[in-house]
């Protein structure tokens, strides 16, 4: 089925690495330790969380949602939108539209 958006690809997969970054625990689904991931410069990382978007949009288009480090990314196909949650305390939205 895949994602449908409307807005310029990079700048979606730009909001998503964003917001992945400010999740905690995602650099364990890169199967990284956090000594390793603390020992990338900081666009290192941001390249690390721009592909990890990039396999999770794609992801998105076949699973509901899928579990990354300590937060749930969904794909709200009716409101064009990926929200990535960790419970009460964060929630971000990336607009497809």
């Amino acid at each position: 089925m895949g994602v449908k958006f409307g807005r310029e690809y990079k700048d979606i997969i730009t909001d998503f690495a964003d917001a992945l970054q400010s999740a905690s625990g995602c650099h364990d689904f890169l199967e990284m330790s956090a000594e390793d991931w603390g020992e990338l410069e900081a666009e290192e990382r941001e390249a690390c969380m721009k592909t990890l978007a990039d396999d999770l949009f794609y992801g998105l288009g076949t699973e509901g949602s899928m579990h990354v480090g300590n937060c749930v990314v969904t794909h709200d196909a009716k409101r064009h939108i990926i929200r990535v949650a960790t419970g009460d305390s964060f929630t971000r939205i990336i607009h497809l539209v």
